[in-house]
């Protein structure tokens, strides 16, 4: 075990729209190697007033990724007397990505709501590259949930409809994912504000083999060992 190893967010990050706005997902396992560092991280920033950002990856590019952006945001903003768009705020991002793309190792999912486009989704991944979505999934949880995502997702969902995929989705990526865990982080920005929402890991549904928390090792071991699956 090496705990010098950089620090990696082995992440499920995503951003879902809506009839009205986005939401924005994600665990919170920050790893070492394999070693976890900070089981209750956050990792949904604030870049504006209405723009978030997801990050995933290197835990020190994509902080200081989002400390550039929201640097140059803010100035933008003094500039023009008014707030960035999403896409300014996407387009930025991918500015910085993709000028230093041999040095940084961050996806991002930049997600908000503006007056003149609502709610949008942009996906930065590796390299720098910029593509406006319906929904985007990032990090390595979201190997598990492609399949899950189309067969889900549908056009015109309400903000409940959406904030229940979005905490599905991530559930069933930490139950498969090693790299992702901890509890889940919501965010939902539309023409109202923005709302942060939190739950817990005892309260995320079990999925296939999961085994329910237990508060000692005493009841893991006095508890009934699960049926075994028959083929």
């Amino acid at each position: 075990m090496d705990l010098n190893a950089p620090h990696t967010m082995g992440t499920t990050i995503i951003g879902v729209t809506y009839n009205g706005g986005v939401v924005l997902g994600a665990d919170s396992r920050t790893s070492t190697g394999m070693y976890v560092a900070n089981r209750a991280s956050d990792k949904i920033t604030q870049l504006t007033d209405n723009v978030y950002i997801c990050r995933s990856g290197s835990a020190a590019d994509s902080q200081i990724v989002s400390d550039y952006v929201r640097y140059f945001l803010h100035q933008h903003t003094i500039q023009l007397e008014q707030p960035a768009t999403v896409k300014v705020a996407a387009n930025l991002v991918r500015l910085v990505s993709y000028n230093n793309k041999n040095m940084l190792e961050t996806g991002l999912i930049v997600g908000g709501w503006d007056k003149y486009e609502g709610g949008k989704i942009y996906a930065i991944p590796l390299g720098g590259t910029i593509i406006e979505q319906p929904f985007a999934i990032g990090g390595s949880g979201s190997t598990y949930l492609y399949g899950f995502f189309d067969q889900a997702w549908k056009e015109g969902m309400t903000k409940d409809e959406a904030e229940q995929l979005v905490v599905k989705a991530v559930s069933l990526a930490i139950a498969r994912d090693g790299a992702s865990g901890g509890v889940i982080r919501t965010v939902i920005i539309n023409s109202e504000g923005v709302t942060r929402n939190f739950y817990p890991g005892d309260s995320l549904p079990l999925w296939h083999e999961e085994l329910p928390p237990q508060n000692s090792l005493l009841e893991l071991l006095h508890s009934s060992s699960p049926e075994p699956m028959n083929v």
